[in-house]
């Protein structure tokens, strides 16, 4: 996004979300006549954060991609109980998480990540990339949810401060001490000891 001071407007980043929360409702609203088209530009405009925390949450790109899908199949037959009072993202962002939680109960048993081919001069050096993503991933999917949660809204979902407080229902300052906790847990567990 443009700074503001080079464009000679005055929006801020809360006056997008504003604007999206409203153009939410509207679709929403249409979605609820029959319209079943407006549920598309919903898709398109959530679709990469939720498979991003979907793919952190469960740690395979498969299964994030399921797991995303059916979280908007839930989402789209369940507008009705969307409470208007609230920001869509944060309602969307609930059922992504609970399908997430759903599969990870459901699993048998850990299945080792497969590390994705990265370009690197040498064979050894994609050999080490991929098990240093395979350590944080294998971290991050160790931590406990509401650990692992704030890291990826915050890191792999760039989602701010203000956002991430409204897709957990909680104030800035604990969404911060949170994610604090959660950065010093994953480094002694990254690294063997404080940081």
């Amino acid at each position: 996004m443009d700074d503001p001071a080079n464009t000679g407007t005055n929006f801020s980043r809360r006056d997008v979300y504003i604007g999206q929360d409203a153009s939410d409702l509207e679709l929403v609203s249409r979605c609820l006549k029959g319209e079943t088209a407006a549920f598309g530009p919903i898709v398109e405009r959530y679709q990469r954060v939720l498979y991003t925390v979907a793919q952190r949450m469960l740690g395979d790109a498969d299964e994030a991609d399921d797991a995303a899908q059916c979280a908007f199949v839930k989402a789209y037959q369940h507008l009705e109980t969307f409470d208007r009072q609230r920001r869509f993202f944060s309602w969307l962002y609930r059922i992504l998480l609970n399908e997430c939680l759903n599969r990870q109960r459901d699993r048998r048993a850990h299945e080792p990540i497969s590390p994705e081919l990265t370009e690197g001069p040498t064979p050894v050096e994609r050999l080490e990339r991929n098990e240093r993503r395979a350590r944080v991933q294998a971290a991050i999917l160790a931590l406990p949810l509401e650990s692992r949660e704030v890291i990826v809204l915050r890191h792999f979902a760039e989602l701010s401060y203000d956002e991430i407080g409204e897709a957990l229902g909680l104030p800035v300052a604990r969404v911060k001490s949170r994610l604090y906790s959660a950065r010093q847990r994953l480094g002694q567990m990254l690294l063997g000891e404080d940081v």
